[in-house]
């Protein structure tokens, strides 16, 4: 987040984890570790340690469905409603909401309500740290985004007391955030964002001070959470053909995926790690995994990540040689396979 002057620059990034318990919201940000006082709002790991002993509660990548209209029988819909352990429903108009149960009867809330009630989060802490009000925001947003869902997250920003002066690409408020507009002998920037769900490549050209996007390619289904899928999916397996049985319940699946995501990041810094869990079908179990089995598992996710950036580079006439500079942005671009695979592209 960039503050300057009176706006906020906020990356919609921030749909990651919503946690809602009878009636208090608990939300996770992931580059924050801050929780309000009066316990009605965590931010932070602490919202995510509960994810296993509420998973039908904890709403995650709500970006994933902002602005959009899904058919009853849309095949990734029906494989999102398998995937994610809590309830997603479709309303008249085909746009998905979330059915949480609580104790007073079940709530229902829109992916843009999700994004308004951390957004009003940290417009509150972005104004205790500044000792100002704000009242003014720049919203950043995937660039492949259309305008409907380009709307709908301005929607977001306006639910939570905010007026938004603009919508800008994600891309764009990265070079920003890197000063390379203030940088000397720059003209073409690449930018690849690859993140919990989602990978967009976008060429920038600097002109003026002004970055404008050349080109930009991606996919919207490739990210950090398809890796884990992967070493979980392996687990499963491994489980099954060991204990015979599949593991079906849903604090199971949970904590073997917040277990598998600590692993992930070991791996950044080391070349193996243990990854252990207590589970209610089979008790504790345990699998060593190393960095190179990590990036086996996920081999041909890898390599796709290369396509989105030869595209991007065609559609803008650009040659490699050509860019000036890359810049990697999203936690899943610390992974080390993910950055010799840039690093290799572009030489």
């Amino acid at each position: 987040m960039i503050l300057q002057n009176a706006e906020i620059w906020l990356d919609l990034r921030i749909f990651s984890f919503v946690q809602i318990q009878k009636d208090e919201f608990l939300l996770k940000f992931s580059e924050f570790s801050i929780f309000r006082s009066n316990g009605s709002v965590l931010v932070g790991t602490r919202a995510v340690d509960q994810q296993e002993k509420n998973p039908q509660r904890t709403i995650y990548d709500a970006k994933r469905f902002i602005g959009k209209v899904f058919q009853p029988d849309d095949e990734q819909f029906l494989a999102d409603k398998k995937r994610y352990p809590f309830t997603i429903l479709l309303d008249k108009e085909g746009r998905a909401y979330f059915e949480i149960p609580l104790d007073s009867g079940n709530k229902l809330l829109y992916p843009e309500e999700v994004g308004s009630i951390i957004i009003e989060y940290l417009k509150e802490a972005a104004e205790k740290h500044v000792e100002s009000k704000l009242s003014q925001a720049v919203i950043s947003v995937p660039a492949e985004f259309t305008e409907e869902q380009r709307n709908f997250t301005a929607k977001a920003a306006e639910l939570a007391g905010l007026e938004v002066r603009r919508v800008i690409s994600e891309p764009t408020a990265a070079a920003l955030a890197y000063g390379l507009h203030k940088k000397q002998g720059i003209e073409n920037v690449v930018v690849v964002d690859l993140g919990g769900g989602t990978l967009d490549v976008s060429v920038l050209w600097l002109q003026g001070g002004t970055f404008v996007t050349q080109a930009m390619a991606g996919n919207n289904r490739l990210g950090g959470q398809d890796f884990n899928n992967r070493v979980q999916q392996f687990l499963l397996e491994k489980i099954k053909n060991q204990f015979g049985k599949e593991i079906t319940n849903k604090e199971d699946l949970q904590t073997m995926r917040l277990e598998i995501e600590r692993a992930k990041l070991r791996l950044t810094a080391h070349p193996k790690t243990k990854i252990q869990f207590k589970l209610v079908e089979i008790g504790e179990w345990s699998y060593e995994m190393t960095r190179d089995e990590f990036k086996e598992l996920n081999d041909d996710l890898l390599k796709s990540i290369e396509q989105p950036m030869e595209a991007a580079l065609q559609d803008a006439n650009l040659d490699k040689e050509a860019v000036d500079e890359v810049v990697l942005v999203g936690g899943s671009t610390r992974l080390p396979a993910v950055r010799r695979i840039a690093g290799h592209f572009f030489g």
